[in-house]
């Protein structure tokens, strides 16, 4: 369950703490991951956000490992110091790590594979 009233993700979500590099144009921030899903990520708000609310974003997660994730976004919200965004790109190569690192971090394995399978036929 969120802590935010206005929360209606229906994907599986796992809270996690990374370094996440929040890309655009020529701008980079360097933030903290809060969560994250197939469809969604969020993180948390930079003191300094001077983004282009309508262009995409490009996400890079670092995981413990030294391995990256990129993820293609665009901002959906900004509320209570967290920036979510809604993932609109997922490149064959990212879909496997990003099922590994979630399936560690949920309970219903078997929703997530669903999800995945579903995205697979997405982006395939």
């Amino acid at each position: 369950m969120s802590d935010y009233p206005n929360d209606r993700r229906r994907n599986v979500r796992a809270q996690l703490d990374l370094p996440v590099e929040v890309h655009q144009g020529g701008s980079v921030w360097k933030q903290r991951l809060v969560d994250l899903s197939l469809a969604g990520i969020a993180t948390d708000q930079p003191e300094v956000w001077d983004a282009q609310y309508n262009e995409p974003f490009t996400l890079i997660i670092h995981l413990d490992d030294g391995a990256a994730l990129e993820l293609h976004a665009y901002l959906q919200h900004v509320e209570n110091n967290r920036l979510g965004f809604s993932v609109q790109h997922v490149d064959q190569a990212n879909i496997e790590p990003l099922r590994a690192l979630l399936a560690t971090r949920v309970d219903d394995e078997a929703a997530l594979d669903a999800e995945i399978e579903r995205l697979r036929q997405e982006e395939g």
